[in-house]
């Protein structure tokens, strides 16, 4: 029976479109259509899914339908699974889970609400204020025209309180106190100053260029009946004075509307740079303060998108659409009072298309959200694909597999491609439907003011200059699908940002520090134990000490936990249980950095940046002197090699040290370790790479310099260690299987005399 119970949650949650997007040990991302467009539901999820027992955090964006699970690393993926499956089902079956409306009750008066922005607010009041003016002035000539208009303003307000509700991101600061903000204010975050800057300047300019429509169809009116009737007034009595006057302030209004536009374009482009650049430095910082495990989890090419693309995006959005609606909401503020006070008759209809193409933009908001996550998700998958198949050109070419990698990429490019037809057939078809309203519209508004002219209701010299303003409107209108685009856009690329932006950083844990000066460099291991989220322990129990002041190494085989215990110094991990101390104090007690710099590491697989030799071996060091730089590479025995080179210490090595080979690598890495000139320095295999004779000169090298300093060796091959202080003999499973010097190893017979006699082909005596 539970199995039958089992297999209908899975079915029903199937039914509700729920299924896994990417699993990895301790994290999951599922796709959830139920949570998409559906604010409340996605927080009913989320603390539904909190409230279980393994789970340390759940978080559901409704507008991606996305659902990230954190989660203890010892739970298994698929356990994880079915308690996404059963939360996602039960949550469907609530009334408010489903989609219908929970009931209401009264917010209390200390909570925020969400806010139609500040340019609906103006034009609601303004349009509703101006239209209950009319009514008292005119009575109920006009009222089937102000009722009309009224329904209009009314659903227009309807449809845009809905979409910025929709689109509101619900946060919680760090009180505990719920707050509700939009995305995009979000983004702006400390730039608000500039967003007032730009947005005064475009409001001017749009009114300049409404005055200029205005004195256009009064230059119009002037050539059809001899006068524009708001100009006597001014003195201006005959038609060539008016067409004089006209043609000054059609000048003034030129030059306003370049000058402004320039100031405001220009202001709006600076507000983009600064967002682009203050979330990229921000979130570019908080990325390299990432616990090395999220970092090491997460695609390089995902992460370099989130960077480039998805930080740009958040940026263009403001220099260009958001400058769109600040000028479309300006011209709703100016031409709906001016309508109800000047030609209410066709107030309506002028206006009518704002409600419908506002809505059209809503619904094709929510089905364009999955669309872009899903084309992200595939341009990912595709671009880290790429990264891969070049960097391994060698191994590609070695197996002869040219041919299937293309197809690789043909298969994930086709998705990308399919995705993206997608997504375009929905905007373009979103396009051209407003654009259909727009000219309807049109027509209609000349048609019904045509004939309130010929009949009498309205002066042609009211209608002649208004005609042409609501055609500046709606084609504004027109851009309404490319408008809504981009913030659809936008929204996809702060939902990724965010989420790399919620990866735990690395704590500092204790206040304590090491004195570079005093610190011996005894590590102790006492009784640790670590794994690895969803794999065999790699450390159990395990018990050491490494004498300050001597050369320790650390052999065995594979997996036996050599270069964990070098992460566990480090702070690149921290130990389950058990404590790692040096000099007697827990590096948990201890920042970091404080540790890290008394620390000196070389790793089996180094990193050399893109730059020349002189600056790969100073980088860390960046203080050090030229003579410093060749001390520490003659140590390296990397000083012979960069002395052939026609550029030296200058030459520049590519990306990774693509110029060098392996062994020169190691080199390099080695003598950047070597002039950081730590208490502590690891080894990982730091040169397993080099021939026979230049690591026995390293090893020369090296004796000098481990003078009065801790050196922990790590190592396959035992001619690399033979003349350690210390040796232990690490097995599988985490366990020291011997210990003590090459000698004494070789006299017990066991584990280390037989990997010696595999190697140097001599029988221990």
């Amino acid at each position: 029976m539970p199995s039958l119970l089992g297999a209908a949650t899975e079915f029903r949650s199937v039914e509700l479109g729920a299924s896994p997007r990417s699993v990895t040990p301790g994290r999951q991302r599922w796709d959830v259509k139920l949570v998409l467009g559906r604010p409340r539901t996605a927080e009913i999820l989320a603390a539904a899914l909190r409230h279980i027992p393994g789970i340390t955090e759940a978080q559901a964006n409704p507008v991606t339908g996305g659902v990230l699970v954190r989660h203890d690393a010892r739970l298994r993926a698929t356990d994880i699974g079915r308690i996404i499956r059963r939360a996602v089902t039960r949550v469907a079956e609530e009334p408010a889970g489903a989609g219908r409306p929970a009931p209401a009750r009264p917010a209390p008066a200390s909570a925020p609400r969400a806010d139609l922005g500040p340019v609906v607010r103006p034009v609601l009041a303004v349009g509703g204020g101006v239209a209950a003016g009319v009514a008292l002035i005119k009575g109920s000539t006009l009222s089937r025209q102000l009722v009309a208009a009224g329904g209009v303003a009314t659903a227009t307000a309807v449809v845009l309180r809905k979409a910025w509700r929709g689109t509101v991101d619900t946060s919680r600061d760090a009180t505990g106190t719920g707050a509700e903000r939009h995305p995009l204010l979000e983004i702006v975050g400390p730039h608000r100053r500039r967003l007032y800057r730009a947005a005064a300047l475009s409001v001017a300019c749009q009114t300049a260029e409404m005055a200029l429509g205005t004195f256009l169809g009064w230059t119009g009116l002037v050539l059809i009946k001899g006068e524009a009737a708001p100009l006597v007034s001014l003195g201006l009595t005959t038609a060539s004075a008016q067409l004089w006057g006209l043609a000054g302030l059609v000048a003034v209004a030129c030059a306003a509307v370049a000058g402004l536009s320039y100031a405001s374009n220009l202001q709006w482009r600076r507000l983009g740079q600064d967002i682009e650049h203050d979330w990229r430095s921000r979130t570019y910082r908080h990325v390299q303060h990432l616990e090395l495990g999220h970092l090491e989890g997460e695609r390089t090419s995902k992460v370099a998108g989130a960077l480039t693309n998805d930080v740009g995006q958040l940026g263009a959005f403001f220099a260009g659409p958001a400058n769109d609606v600040l000028q479309l909401g300006t011209s709703l503020a100016v031409l709906v009072p001016a309508f109800l006070l000047l030609a209410p008759q066709i107030a309506w209809i002028a206006f009518l298309p704002v409600p419908v193409i506002a809505w059209l933009s809503l619904h094709h908001q929510k089905k364009a959200a999955a669309d872009y996550a899903a084309t992200g998700e595939c341009r990912s998958k595709l671009g880290s694909q790429v990264i891969n198949s070049l960097e391994a050109g060698a191994t590609v070419k070695s197996f002869c597999t040219e041919d299937y990698e293309a197809e690789r990429i043909d298969v994930l490019s086709e998705s990308v491609q399919e995705s993206s037809r997608q997504t375009d057939r929905s905007t373009i078809r979103h396009a051209e439907t407003v654009r259909s309203c727009t000219t309807a519209s049109m027509a209609a508004t000349l048609l019904i003011g045509g004939l309130s002219v010929l009949n009498g209701t309205l002066r042609f010299e009211v209608f002649s200059p208004l005609i042409g303003l609501p055609q500046m409107l709606l084609m504004r209108m027109s851009r309404v699908g490319g408008i809504t685009d981009q913030y659809q856009r936008t929204l996809a690329s702060y939902n990724r940002v965010q989420r790399l932006r919620t990866l735990p950083v690395e704590a500092d844990g204790g206040d304590g520090t090491l004195d570079l000066a005093e610190v011996r460099g005894e590590v102790v291991l006492d009784g640790v134990t670590f794994a690895y989220p969803g794999r065999p322990t790699a450390l159990k129990d395990l018990s050491l000490t490494i004498p300050a002041g001597q050369v320790t190494a650390l052999v065995g085989a594979t997996g036996s936990g050599k270069t964990t215990i070098a992460r566990l110094l480090m702070r690149f991990q921290d130990a389950q249980s058990g404590r790692v101390l040096i000099d007697g104090q827990d590096i948990r007690d201890l920042r970091r950095h404080s540790l890290r710099h008394a620390i000196g590491f070389v790793a089996q697989d180094p990193f050399l940046f893109d730059g020349s030799i002189a600056d790969n071996i100073r980088y860390g060091s960046f203080a050090a002197s030229d003579e410093e730089v060749l001390r520490a590479a003659a140590m390296a025995e990397a000083h012979t090699f960069v002395a052939t080179l026609p550029d030296g210490y200058d030459t520049l090595i590519g990306e990774r040290g693509a110029a060098l080979s392996g062994g020169q690598r190691q080199r390099i890495a080695l003598a950047r370790a070597i002039l950081k000139d730590s208490p502590v320095v690891i080894l990982d295999e730091a040169t397993s790479a080099v021939d026979n004779e230049t690591e026995a000169a390293i090893q020369r090298t090296l004796r000098g310099f481990a003078t009065d300093r801790t050196m922990v060796v790590i190592a396959h091959r035992l001619s690399t260690v033979r003349h350690a202080d210390r040796i232990y003999v690490m097995d599988k499973g985490g366990i020291v299987a011997e210990q003590g010097t090459h000698d004494e190893l070789l006299a017990q017979h066991g584990l280390y005399a037989s990997l010696w006699q595999l190697q140097a082909g001599e029988l221990a005596a």
